[in-house]
């Protein structure tokens, strides 16, 4: 079995700061910790499977009905029962984005068009090129969407959202939209479409408890949405106890922390431009990021000096561990994925990515100023060059189709 997502520190004893994962910087809250702690009668009871009291807690903390939300085993659990409730004939999904979602439809024989986002678009998916797709294909029973995006850390407003669904509606698809990060944005309730679900009965939403509140290792997600007869479809085809009354007890704890996520946002911004700036002076390519993540790339030349491998490895061994992109559909093995921690970690990361690049006579050999400190001189690198496209900005090609280069392939 291969394991292709962040976090696999059980391969090495030497891991001390670990980048590769996206949770909450500030780690996990007090009042989660105590809820988990006194939680041990819960280990000789059988968990409520509808989690009653989880989703009562999640109703009032999103304004929703409590019957338009279903728990589970996180959110890759809700993401497999929905491929499997649902049984799509065919999907469309925008790479690069979380592998999970081609892995569930795989499994069911899905056929799955790829729509690839571009880097001089900020990686940001194009509504009209979805429009136009669907026209091309005949329509599809499944859009699933990113919001923000794993890997690229960029979102689309509620209001282009809004476009999606309406899109989606048309042609008598599901808008899936993984939510996961939202809750990193500087301000979350602009890029969410909880408020949306009455109106677009297509519509169905993924969070987590994972990221946000430091609860990967508890494993606990929910899914919204207003059609019931499709959550009760879900719920029909998953285990009837798939979330832990710990768990459970976790998370209502989590939700009474609505501080704790602002104070998160407050450290992610600055943090983020601290990191990113620091890995633009040691030249890599760093792309814009709304959450708590970076994108970068040694690009072809760093790639050629080095290679994937030595720079992960080389920070392995120096008990750091980052997330290769390379099993990301649309990147390659330049590409990584960092997380935004504080700032004496990302110091750290910094300062062990200055000394791989001195090393391996990299970017960031001929730089003569320290990560994080003084000005930005990136301009000056001759390799890095390179153009940020705000939102909105199409470098001239309006009209293009991204469609045009769409890999098609049915599922067995």
């Amino acid at each position: 079995m291969v394991y292709s997502h962040g976090g696999d520190i059980y391969g090495s004893e030497h891991i001390r700061i670990d980048f590769s994962v996206n949770t909450n910087p500030l780690g996990t809250p007090r009042e989660v910790i105590e809820a988990v702690a006194s939680s041990r009668e819960e280990i000789l009871l059988y968990p409520d499977s509808q989690c009653r009291g989880l989703r009562k807690a999640l109703a009032a903390f999103h304004g929703l009905p409590e019957d338009w939300i279903l728990c589970g085993n996180g959110a890759a659990d809700l993401i497999f029962g929905l491929a499997e409730a649902l049984r799509p004939r065919r999907a469309v999904l925008f790479a690069p984005c979380f592998s999970e979602y081609e892995a569930a439809l795989s499994l069911k024989g899905c056929e799955i068009i790829q729509i690839p986002l571009r880097p001089e678009e900020n990686w940001l998916p194009d509504a009209r090129c979805l429009e136009r797709k669907l026209e091309r294909v005949g329509g599809a029973d499944l859009v699933f969407l990113g919001n923000p995006n794993n890997p690229t850390g960029m979102a689309l407003s509620s209001e282009e959202l809004e476009v999606f669904a309406g899109i989606c509606r048309n042609h008598h698809a599901l808008l899936a939209v993984d939510e996961c990060f939202n809750g990193f944005l500087e301000r979350p309730e602009g890029f969410t479409m909880a408020g949306k679900l009455g109106r677009y009965r297509n519509l169905f939403l993924l969070n987590a408890f994972t990221k946000t509140y430091g609860m990967a290792g508890l494993r606990l997600g929910y899914a919204m949405c207003a059609d019931t007869g499709l959550l009760e479809r879900l719920a029909a085809v998953r285990q009837p106890w798939s979330v832990s009354g710990i768990a459970q007890k976790a998370g209502i704890a989590a939700l009474s922390r609505r501080d704790f996520l602002e104070q998160a946002r407050e450290l992610i911004a600055r943090e983020r431009k601290f990191l990113s700036d620091g890995l633009s002076r040691l030249g890599f390519r760093v792309w814009p990021s709304m959450a708590n993540y970076l994108l970068f790339s040694v690009g072809q030349k760093g790639k050629e000096l080095s290679g994937q491998e030595d720079l992960k490895k080389f920070l392995s061994g120096r008990g750091i561990l980052i997330r290769s992109c390379a099993s990301y559909r649309g990147l390659d093995d330049s590409f990584f994925r960092v997380a935004v921690k504080r700032r004496e970690e990302n110091k750290e990361l910094l300062s062990q990515m200055e000394e791989w690049a001195r090393k391996t006579s990299a970017p960031a050999a001929r730089f003569k100023r320290r990560a994080g400190e003084g000005e930005d001189d990136s301009s000056k690198n001759p390799i890095w060059l390179h153009t940020v496209y705000r939102k909105g900005e199409r470098n001239g090609k309006t009209n293009h189709d991204p469609g045009d280069h769409v890999k098609r392939w049915k599922k067995a």
